[in-house]
């Protein structure tokens, strides 16, 4: 599979992304965390798709097993980490004015930063022992989907 770095561009907002983005949520809830499958990055990502259509993950989807892999992956395709390829593709926008479906950047108990996706006055993030709302206090920064 060719990993070089992909011409991808975000879609906009379908017009059902709310309830979409409730579903994936919902499914997901209960799904352990499995770099390469299930991680902060790719819940970020399934978000997404949920919410425009569009697939940014999948050249990377299901093509590592460990983080040391997927950031290895990125960096191949030519982004520092998953924090690189998010601002590549959304416009960063302050913490403090993301909005509902945003991708937010939280820290990560020393390993760097994960995305997770802002809810209210909370958002989603994806920990090892699943996933959890954190408040909107400790985004560290944000982009607009």
């Amino acid at each position: 599979m060719d990993l070089s770095a992909p011409a991808l561009a975000p879609s906009p907002r379908l017009p059902d992304w709310r309830p979409r983005l409730a579903a994936y949520v919902a499914r997901v809830a209960r799904l352990p965390f499995r770099p390469g499958q299930h991680d902060c990055a790719l819940f970020a990502a399934g978000a997404v798709e949920a919410m425009t259509g569009a697939d940014l993950a999948a050249p990377w989807r299901n093509t590592y097993r460990r983080l040391s892999e997927g950031q290895a992956a990125l960096q191949a395709s030519g982004f520092e980490d998953h924090l690189a390829l998010a601002a590549s593709l959304f416009p960063e926008v302050p913490a403090a004015l993301a909005q509902a479906g945003d991708l937010a950047v939280f820290p990560s108990d020393g390993r760097g930063a994960a995305l997770g996706i802002v809810q209210g006055a909370a958002a989603y993030v994806l920990r090892p022992e699943g996933l959890a709302l954190v408040s909107r206090l400790h985004i560290e920064r944000a982009f607009s989907v």
